[in-house]
């Protein structure tokens, strides 16, 4: 279920998926608010699960993985026992960097980083002994558009709709 965003957390997840790196007093500036309620405000959107994770991005070349590819894999068996014998695995293999199980010919999309082809290898191996069973890889050449921000705006709720009222975070 969607969470009801106001003006200001709108402008709050903007400015923080610009750059997640901006100081509270910063973001304050942007949004027209005191230090405290922005803290109060990016906390509230972290408890509520819009913000999942504050993280830094890095450029896989820059770190040594020369190899990024996107791999569609096929399971040989449909059944919730194989599929989590192989998601437990995938959640294993740091040189998987993100995991999709989609809807179509295929179950999975991986997006993988190796350093090498003998890296790549080894963790193509290791998900077919766990129910891979048809893996289609593509090598990724470049990025075309990097990760985007959530194209957010204000929709105003119906007038018939009070607005929304904050519950004050417990304090632990």
């Amino acid at each position: 279920m969607a969470v009801e965003l106001d003006e200001v957390d709108i402008k709050l997840l903007s400015a923080l998926q610009e750059d997640a790196d901006r100081t509270n007093v910063e973001l304050a500036r942007l949004v027209g608010l005191s230090p405290a309620a922005t803290l109060h405000r990016v906390r509230w959107l972290k408890e509520s699960g819009v913000i999942r994770i504050i993280s830094a991005q890095l450029d896989p070349t820059a770190v040594g993985f020369s190899l990024q590819l996107y791999v569609m894999v096929a399971l040989a068996r449909h059944d919730p026992r194989s599929s989590r014998i192989f998601e437990d695995q995938v959640r294993a293999l740091p040189q998987i960097i993100a995991a999709d199980n989609v809807a179509g010919e295929m179950d999975y999309l991986l997006s993988i980083v190796a350093r090498d082809v003998s890296d790549l290898q080894e963790v193509l191996a290791s998900l077919s002994t766990r129910g891979g069973q048809r893996f289609v890889t593509y090598l990724r050449l470049e990025e075309v558009k990097p990760p985007s921000r959530l194209p957010l705006d204000v929709t105003a709720p119906p007038s018939d709709v009070p607005p929304r009222k904050r519950r004050r975070p417990s304090l632990r």
